[in-house]
């Protein structure tokens, strides 16, 4: 971790759609404000969540798999074990990890939790999405930009309306990242139950958090130009590692993984 990172306030009095997210899943590192958005989300919020964390892991262990070694986490969330790190490096045990978060809560939890294997790197950047040029810079300190790179955004691009150019975001870190390197992103679904859909947008709104859920066509578009591996454009529980995962259950939620050219 980064020392010399100072340590911002922690807003109690606002929501944040991070500690929302510890929240739907059980987690213990949120305030009320926090918690009082969580518990007015349709149940399938915190089936979406879970659904979400097990995703990560499949895909990072698929991609550590393939060779991959470098991993930029953004909008990493209050660290959960197993965190990205520690499925990378349990097959990779020299990955470098680089996380990012806006919230200062989850800085100070990166400090003690997200601790690498001896073999490998983890760091951490504070710094926000939409600022992608601050992210680059700090993640090249420790990260080899000239070799592949896993980036992964799950669970953040629905908190990003089209006004904030989340498509031009990912452009911006695609552009700079060598070929054979694989892009991870999840996002909320507003085509697969839109009642539910709309109930999500307007607890978070109440809560002061703006919610862009997308349908499959528009969530489609942040691949242009990628190449998407198999399974495809998918449900969550749909996407698998080698072993078709059980696709029984709901999921409002789409993920994919795909490969830079």
């Amino acid at each position: 971790m980064t020392a010399a990172t100072p340590h911002p306030p922690i807003d109690t009095s606002k929501p944040h759609s991070a500690r929302v997210y510890d929240a739907l899943l059980g987690g213990k590192d949120n305030y009320p404000v926090d918690q009082a958005v969580a518990e007015l989300l349709p149940a399938e919020a915190k089936v979406g969540a879970r659904q979400q964390r097990a995703f990560m892991n499949r895909a990072t262990a698929w991609l550590a798999g393939e060779g991959v070694t470098q991993f930029l986490d953004i909008g990493t969330g209050i660290p959960t074990e197993p965190n990205l790190h520690q499925t990378a490096q349990e097959i990779r045990s020299s990955a470098r990890v680089v996380y990012c978060d806006n919230d200062p809560i989850v800085l100070r939890h990166a400090e003690a939790l997200l601790v690498s294997h001896p073999e490998g790197v983890t760091d951490y950047v504070h710094a926000d999405v939409r600022e992608p040029g601050i992210i680059l810079d700090a993640a090249r300190e420790t990260l080899d930009f000239d070799r592949p790179i896993a980036l992964s955004l799950l669970g953040l691009l629905h908190f990003l309306p089209d006004a904030e150019d989340p498509i031009g975001i990912i452009r911006t870190f695609t552009s700079t990242m060598a070929p054979g390197s694989y892009v991870v992103l999840s996002h909320g679904a507003s085509d697969v139950n839109e009642k539910i859909g709309q109930q999500s947008e307007d607890e978070y709104k109440k809560g002061g958090i703006q919610l862009a859920l997308r349908s499959r066509e528009e969530f489609s578009r942040f691949f242009e130009g990628l190449e998407i591996a198999a399974p495809g454009l998918v449900k969550a529980p749909e996407w698998f590692n080698g072993t078709p995962a059980p696709t029984q259950e709901f999921s409002g939620i789409y993920v994919a993984v795909a490969r830079v050219p």
